[in-house]
């Protein structure tokens, strides 16, 4: 029910960009308007996933992220799945939105559902968004 009602938040404010798929890793990358709306008013039904090093994280990050590296491709999905509840919905972005699409695709496969910041951090700030240190 709770990934009904983003899908249909997010249909209703067109702000989807586009649609990955290729059989079950299906996910959603979205831009910087929807993606901060959807996190406004998710409450606490998403998961809110940084996938950049731990270095670049301590740079700056969004609000409320949890930082799991993708680069380190060991233990990303092993980490993932402790952390993260099967029935919330997944947010994730790193740096320009090429690595979090690799996790996006990595957590669908999981049976998570995922939308993908487009651009990243660099379009989140950009567009004039907060980040935290």
């Amino acid at each position: 029910m709770k990934k009904l009602f983003l899908m249909m938040m997010l249909a209703a404010s067109v702000m989807v960009v586009r649609a990955q798929s290729g059989g079950n890793d299906a996910f959603m990358t979205i831009e910087v308007d929807g993606f901060h709306h959807t996190l406004e008013n998710s409450g606490d039904d998403c998961v809110l996933i940084d996938v950049r090093t731990p270095e670049e994280f301590k740079e700056g990050h969004l609000k409320g992220a949890i930082n799991i590296d993708v680069k380190d491709s060991e233990n990303f999905k092993k980490k993932a799945l402790e952390v993260v509840p099967k029935d919330k919905t997944v947010m994730v972005y790193c740096r320009s939105g090429k690595r979090s699409a690799t996790a996006a695709g990595i957590l669908a496969t999981e049976g998570y559902f995922v939308f993908n910041l487009e651009g990243g951090i660099l379009a989140w700030k950009e567009a004039g968004k907060e980040i935290e240190k």
